[in-house]
């Protein structure tokens, strides 16, 4: 598929990424004279044709939430091609590695440069849901951080709108990861501001820790821990374990909000590293604590009119099985 001219204008160069549902491609825009980054959307084989039109909606439906958003830590939109019978999307294209390429290359990172990639990530998910937009996907792989020190939140695949058009994913099934889903949506299904808070905390938990706060051996033990268990042991955090322990508190309404988080993240942002691997002490895991987030908050305080998404009706009743994953 190397020098692909793609509706005409964007010729594929190379291939700079992969996942379960597409190729993102290096690409040439020919009547601009501007590298630009493509993503190709291959759906799997084992999706039904409804299945199929559906990833191609959500592909649509990606380009336009991106595109509500001008902030720098947002990967821009500048086109949406139909070719070959499918979707592509055409975005900025930055020089960049992945949080998770830099997790599994260089190990974990030092909590001042977590919380600096905390910053610039809760600053995209701000701007985000000041236009109304969910994420729902945040996770390592989906933060970048370009050569020159840039951070951005890029793959609104699973993005919607609050109060929109939903979520587009059928009854039992929530699509996105579970290492870094919040507790409520796992449940229930229910997305809202504090859920994307709660998977930039498990972001930031892995950056720092090297896994993520429930790292376990299947999807299935890592829900069922997510349901019961509090989060792992911190041992690396440091300074960074107030804003963690606020952003990882199971009940939404105990969870600190973005403007609570900031000065946490900018405090933990100013505190020198000490020597790799001295963060808490080798002998001093500290567990999140419950409750730990907003004490004394009462449940739904403060939170008048708060929208709500539901992504699946799974587990909401006995006897029912829980929520299909499919990252």
């Amino acid at each position: 598929m190397l020098q692909l001219l793609v509706a005409g204008r964007y010729r594929l160069l190379d291939q700079v990424g992969s996942g379960g549902m597409g190729r993102v491609w290096r690409a040439r825009d020919e009547m601009l004279h501007r590298d630009v980054a493509v993503k190709e959307v291959v759906p799997p084989g084992w999706l039904t044709e409804s299945e199929r039109d559906e990833l191609r909606l959500r592909t649509l439906r990606e380009a336009r939430t991106a595109a509500r958003l001008n902030h720098p830590n947002v990967v821009r939109i500048y086109d949406v091609v139909h070719d070959r019978g499918s979707p592509w999307i055409v975005m900025e294209y930055v020089p960049s590695r992945s949080l998770q390429e830099l997790l599994d290359t260089d190990g974990p990172l030092p909590p001042r440069r977590t919380a600096e990639i905390g910053l610039a990530v809760l600053a995209a998910l701000r701007a985000a849901h000041a236009a109304g937009v969910l994420h729902r996907d945040v996770k390592p792989h989906n933060v970048l951080v370009a050569h020159d020190g840039r951070v951005v939140l890029t793959d609104f695949g699973l993005a919607t709108f609050v109060g929109g058009d939903g979520a587009m994913t059928g009854p039992g099934m929530v699509l996105g990861s579970p290492h870094f889903v919040a507790p409520e949506r796992a449940r229930d299904g229910i997305s809202d501001p504090r859920t994307d808070l709660w998977s930039l905390g498990a972001t930031l938990y892995a950056a720092v820790e090297g896994r993520s706060p429930y790292a376990r051996a299947s999807a299935m033990a890592t829900l069922s821990a997510l349901a019961t268990d509090p989060p792992d042991p911190m041992r690396r955090a440091g300074p960074l374990r107030p804003a963690l322990a606020g952003l990882l508190q199971r009940e939404p309404w105990r969870r600190l909000t973005a403007a609570e988080v900031e000065p946490l993240l900018r405090a933990a942002a100013t505190v020198p590293d000490g020597p790799p691997g001295t963060a808490d002490g080798p002998n001093e895991p500290r567990r999140v604590p419950e409750g730990a987030g907003r004490p004394g908050r009462t449940p739904g305080a403060g939170r008048p009119g708060r929208a709500r998404e539901r992504a699946g009706t799974a587990g909401r009743t006995a006897g029912r099985a829980g929520p299909l994953w499919r990252a």
